[in-house]
C-alpha cells in the first residue's frame, strides 16, 4: 500500500512539473516494488498478501476497466474506421509476436509485448498476464520497456506533424492508432488541435475495445495448447474477470451504470491496478528484468515501427480529409 501511495504522489508531482503524465502510476508502482525487492528482499510473512494483490486484485481491476469502454464507440465511428482499427490491431498483434519470437523472446514475453504494443500498452499487458500465466519478471520487463517507448512516441509525434503533411483529423487517427495509453493520446494530440484530440481519443478507445476479444482468444489458445484442466467447463475456458469485463462494458453501453459510477469505476480500476503492480514488483528481481532488457527493447522498437507503418496504410485506405 505504501508503494502504491508513493506511486500516486510521483504522478501528482509529474503533473505539477510538466502539466501531463510522462509515466503513469503503474510504471512507478512496478519499478518501486522491484527496487524494494532487489535491495531489501521480501519478508516471507508478506508473500501471501503480495500474491493475493498480484492476482485477485488485478483481476478485479480488469472487471472495473470494462466500465471505461462502450460498444457505442464503434457505431459512432463508422464501419470503415472500425474495420481499419480491427485490421490494424490484428495484423500488428501477429507481426509483433513474430518479431519477438525471431529476436528470441519466449512465448509468454512475446505475447505480452505484442498485446502492449498493439492494443493499449500497460493495460493490455496486465490483462493478458493472468490469462497466459505470465511470470512476474516478464510482466515487469514488458511494462518497463513499453512505458519507455510510449514516452518517446508522445514526445516525437507533435514535432513530426508538419513533416507528414497530415490534417488534424488524420494526425488524430494516426496518434490514436499508435500511442499506447489514453492519457498519452491526449498529450500527443493536444498541441495539434481539438479535432486531433477528439478523433484520437475515439480511435484509441476503439483499440481498447479489442482488449476483451484478444484476451478471450488468448484463453482459447491456452486451452487448445493442452494446458487446460480435464473436462470442459465454461469457467475454465473463460476466466471470471473476462466475463466481468464484458458485463461491465455492456452495462456501460446500455447506460445502466450512471456516469458518476463510471467515473468511480475508472478511479477504482486505476487504484487497484496500481496496487497489483506494486505487488507484482515486490515479487520481481531486477537482475532478471535487465537480463532480457536489450531484446525486449529491440522487439518493442521494431513492433512499434510496424504498427506505425500499418497505421499509415490504414490512413491511405480511409482517404479522409
Amino acid at each position: 500500500m505504501a508503494i502504491t501511495l508513493l506511486a500516486h504522489v510521483l504522478v501528482a508531482v509529474e503533473k505539477i512539473a510538466f502539466g501531463f503524465e510522462l509515466f503513469d502510476g503503474l510504471v512507478f508502482a512496478i519499478v518501486l516494488g522491484t527496487l524494494f525487492h532487489t535491495v531489501f528482499g521480501l519478508v516471507p510473512l508478506l508473500k501471501p498478501g503480495v500474491d493475493f494483490s498480484a492476482k485477485f486484485v488485478l483481476e478485479l481491476a480488469i472487471v472495473l476497466l470494462g466500465a471505461s469502454v462502450s460498444v457505442t464507440t464503434i457505431s459512432d465511428a463508422g464501419t470503415t474506421m472500425v474495420a481499419i482499427v480491427i485490421g490494424t490491431v490484428a495484423i500488428s498483434l501477429i507481426t509483433s509476436y513474430g518479431i519477438c519470437r525471431l529476436i528470441g523472446l519466449d512465448d509468454q514475453l512475446a505475447t505480452l509485448v505484442a498485446c502492449g504494443n498493439s492494443i493499449c500498452g500497460n493495460s493490455a499487458i496486465v490483462a493478458a498476464a493472468p490469462v497466459i500465466g505470465a511470470k512476474s519478471d516478464d510482466v515487469a520487463a514488458s511494462i518497463a520497456f513499453t512505458a519507455a517507448l510510449g514516452i518517446v512516441v508522445v514526445l516525437l509525434l507533435p514535432p513530426l506533424f508538419p513533416v507528414f503533411h497530415l490534417s488534424q483529423w488524420q494526425y488524430g487517427v494516426f496518434a490514436g492508432m499508435t500511442v499506447y495509453a489514453v492519457p498519452q493520446v491526449l498529450a500527443a494530440t493536444a498541441p495539434i488541435g481539438a479535432a486531433s484530440v477528439q478523433i484520437g481519443t475515439v480511435v484509441k478507445l476503439m483499440r481498447v475495445l479489442m482488449l476483451g476479444p484478444v484476451v478471450l482468444a488468448l484463453r482459447l489458445k491456452d486451452r487448445n495448447s493442452g494446458t487446460r484442466a480435464d473436462g470442459f467447463a465454461f469457467a475454465r475456458l473463460v476466466p471470471w474477470f473476462i466475463i466481468g469485463f464484458f458485463a461491465m462494458m455492456c452495462l456501460r453501453s446500455f447506460d445502466v451504470v450512471p456516469v458518476t459510477l463510471v467515473d468511480s469505476a475508472k478511479v477504482g480500476s486505476t487504484l487497484l491496478t496500481t496496487l497489483s503492480m506494486a505487488a507484482l514488483g515486490l515479487s520481481v528481481n531486477m537482475r532478471t528484468v535487465f537480463a532480457s532488457g536489450g531484446r525486449v527493447l529491440l522487439a518493442g522498437v521494431l513492433s512499434l515501427t510496424a504498427l506505425g507503418t500499418f497505421s499509415l496504410v490504414g490512413l491511405a485506405i480511409l482517404q479522409v480529409r
